[in-house]
């Protein structure tokens, strides 16, 4: 029946919606997707990285890292400093934004969900056994292994955690996106604002 596609979609208790269209944006802070990726460190530790990113500029927001599990809570604190990094100490977005993720427990949590929706997020998950739809992110999460974690030494979690800031930095600044006509992610916002910023005679 599962290979049919004849089975029920698993009741979670909460109605967010479920994702199945277009992920790209072609403005930023239109759409965030969210992932979580692991690290595995020399030392046989690993390290979980949750982060959201634009579905527009590419730019990794935010994200939270721990050599536990990622828990609703995390990801809650998450989507805080994600809208503070966007848009300043506010309580709410300025204007409603999509939040992609899949069905993972910490997305999906109760309190996860309303969260979200009281900050002003529009929930979408994808749909379940299909994580590929939620794609822009997993292919950043491939992208960031390649680039960075598999070409820098990898000792021990807590060596791990303090290079985490520089790469992503990196990848804001500097690294080239297919997508963004070879531009990095904060190259491009700065086009793109410049862009807002001309007058229209």
């Amino acid at each position: 029946m599962k290979i049919g596609g004849l089975l029920l979609q698993k009741s979670t208790g909460h109605s967010q919606r479920v994702h199945d269209g277009t992920i790209v944006t072609k403005r930023s802070n239109k759409g965030w997707c969210s992932d979580v990726f692991g690290i595995a460190c020399w030392r046989k530790e690993r390290i979980r990285v949750a982060f959201p990113l634009d579905c527009c500029d590419r730019e990794i927001i935010s994200y939270v890292a721990t050599t536990g599990g990622i828990d609703g809570k995390m990801i809650r604190d998450l989507m805080v400093q994600s809208i503070e990094a966007r848009f300043g100490p506010v309580d709410r977005l300025p204007v409603p934004i999509e939040w992609l993720s899949d069905n993972g427990h910490a997305y999906i949590a109760r309190e996860t969900i309303a969260f979200s929706e009281s900050v002003g997020f529009i929930v979408c998950t994808t749909l379940f056994y299909s994580p590929e739809s939620n794609g822009m992110a997993e292919s950043f999460a491939k992208t960031f292994k390649r680039d960075y974690v598999h070409v820098n030494p990898l000792y021990n979690a807590r060596f791990v955690l303090a290079q985490l800031p520089m790469w992503f930095e990196d990848y804001k600044e500097f690294h080239p996106h297919t997508g963004l006509k070879m531009k990095s992610p904060r190259e491009y916002r700065r086009k793109q604002h410049k862009f807002e910023q001309c007058p229209v005679n």
